[in-house]
């Protein structure tokens, strides 16, 4: 048997995995360019996955935790076989974790490190394009699973000198846009500066784990309490006035 031959022996052993009488994975991947070799490949978006996963364990789980970071939200996700099944007792574990993107005001890095997390525990767990078969790997470039704009790189350009965030839980690099120069660099709007401080997450431990605008919206005394004294963070004090000012001035319009 040639190379040839055993290989696609070997893919179709592979893609007996989680198999479903008329359900193609494959049908449903979706291109991108790898950054190091400038080759256009496929991977399985992360709805797809979890549609799949549904079709496999029809009682199975998908645990997901989020903490917040120094810079970013940081997301552990978990696969279960059932609903019934013990913490420890999962499928697969991954984590992955995002940063505020300015450039996409509309983009929660919180939901976003959840939808990286998922995708990564369902491929752990079989549930994705087996084994790089037709190219499902961990490669640099992030899927573009919330409308992110990813561009390759240009001809006679390394993978390392394109500048990227930093998202190292994931060893996923995103290519920002080019930075405009400093005369035509757009304002922010101000609703997307109220949202950028909205997601700025509470300082102490009366509302730990919820956002300024989570906050406001239950407890607006307290966000003026925020915002005029307390002086442990200045940038979260400077959320915290943005959000009242932005709120007084919608209302007396």
């Amino acid at each position: 048997m040639s190379n040839q031959e055993n290989n696609a022996a070997q893919n179709s052993v592979l893609n007996t995995i989680h198999k479903v009488e008329g359900f193609d994975p494959a049908a449903y991947a979706v291109p991108y360019t790898d950054l190091n070799t400038g080759e256009t490949r496929k991977r399985l978006p992360v709805m797809a996955q979890m549609a799949w996963f549904r079709l496999v364990y029809r009682e199975g789980k998908i645990a997901v935790s989020v903490t917040p970071g120094k810079d970013c939200f940081v997301a552990t996700a978990r696969v279960y076989p059932s609903y019934k099944d013990p913490a420890d007792s999962y499928l697969a574990e991954a984590t992955a974790s995002r940063t505020f993107d300015p450039s996409k005001p509309s983009v929660s890095p919180r939901e976003w490190a959840q939808t990286a997390a998922v995708g990564i525990a369902l491929r752990n767990a079989g549930f994705g394009l087996q084994f790089g078969a037709a190219g499902d790997d961990f490669l640099n470039l992030a899927p573009n699973e919330l409308g992110i704009t990813v561009d390759p790189v240009p001809a006679g350009t390394t993978a390392e000198a394109v500048p990227a965030p930093d998202v190292p839980a994931t060893g996923m690099t995103l290519t920002p846009p080019p930075a405009d120069p400093p005369a035509t660099k757009r304002e922010l709007t101000a609703e997307e500066k109220f949202m950028q401080a909205s997601s700025v997450l509470w300082p102490t431990k009366k509302h730990a784990g919820r956002t300024l605008g989570q906050v406001m919206q239950m407890d607006p005394s307290a966000i003026e309490w925020l915002a005029n004294r307390y002086d442990r963070n200045p940038d979260v004090s400077a959320a915290a006035k943005y959000i009242c000012e932005y709120a007084l001035n919608h209302q007396s319009a």
